[in-house]
């Protein structure tokens, strides 16, 4: 029905007017955006510590409560997964040497181990590759495996964050950190984490550091042996003659056990 236009105009105002009124009542509150939580990619890194004298370098099973610290020099790129399965691989064991390279003992050992096919990781000190750059690259060649000892032995777990960051940075580069004596903690394990290196201790403490004798040296080396076992000698800090003559008795003898040995995937 059409009425009189005086009368229309005031009534589509009036209705105009109560939509306006009824748009303002109504609530509306602001927008929310759901964000997306923040994962983390960096790969877990630990120790598993079983009874005894064993410090294994194995993942571990949850994550650091401890935050990375990040390093002050570049970042490394993220490192592809190895093969840290140690004891599934059959009647192997994974021989290394701390403390060179040095040029009387290191050489000595590769013989001894290039005599019995062997492979074998060196985790080195930082100051003594900027002395022997060429047994580096001799082990390398050999097949050998390089893992980072630190730069000068310090012990770790005594230093302040900056120190520990130093040590490792200027230590040779690799995957794998031991840190010398195997001193280590929630702070060390982190800041290896952050240059994508993992702590790799042992399971066998030959003790030829003590220099007790090449009988001892050989019996440790024997009674330690099953497979997947980390046996921790050395090839600098001293004379090394009884581990050279320890490591050549030991290995003739697990070799007719039927023992082979592989470098760490370091």
């Amino acid at each position: 029905m059409t009425g009189p236009p005086g009368k229309l105009l005031p009534l589509v105002a009036a209705l105009l007017c109560g939509a306006v009124l009824a748009q303002a009542a109504s609530p509306s509150g602001p927008s929310v955006t759901s964000a997306a939580p923040v994962v983390s990619t960096t790969p877990d890194h630990g120790l598993l510590s079983t009874p005894g004298t064993s410090k294994r370098g194995e993942p571990s099973a949850g994550k650091e409560s401890t935050q990375p610290v990040q390093p002050t020099p570049t970042t490394p790129t993220t490192l592809p997964a190895d093969d840290w399965n140690l004891a599934g691989h059959g009647k192997v064991l994974y021989l290394t040497f701390d403390d060179g390279p040095q040029h009387e003992w290191t050489p000595k050992v590769l013989q001894v181990l290039r005599k019995h096919h062997a492979q074998a990781t060196f985790f080195v000190l930082g100051i003594q590759v900027a002395q022997y750059p060429d047994l580096i690259a001799a082990e390398r060649a050999a097949g050998h495996r390089i893992g980072n000892h630190t730069f000068d032995h310090k012990t770790l777990t005594l230093l302040p964050d900056a120190k520990v960051q130093q040590e490792i940075a200027m230590g040779i580069k690799s995957k794998c950190l031991r840190p010398p004596g195997g001193g280590t903690n929630a702070k060390v394990q982190a800041i290896a984490a952050a240059y994508h290196q993992r702590e790799v201790l042992w399971d066998v403490d030959t003790k030829d550091w003590e220099k007790p004798g090449t009988a001892h040296v050989e019996h440790a080396i024997m009674a330690g042996a099953r497979p997947g076992a980390i046996i921790l000698m050395h090839d600098g800090g001293g004379n090394r003659s009884q581990t050279v003559a320890a490591l050549d008795q030991a290995l003739t003898k697990l070799t007719q056990q039927g023992y082979t040995y592989r470098s760490l995937p370091c």
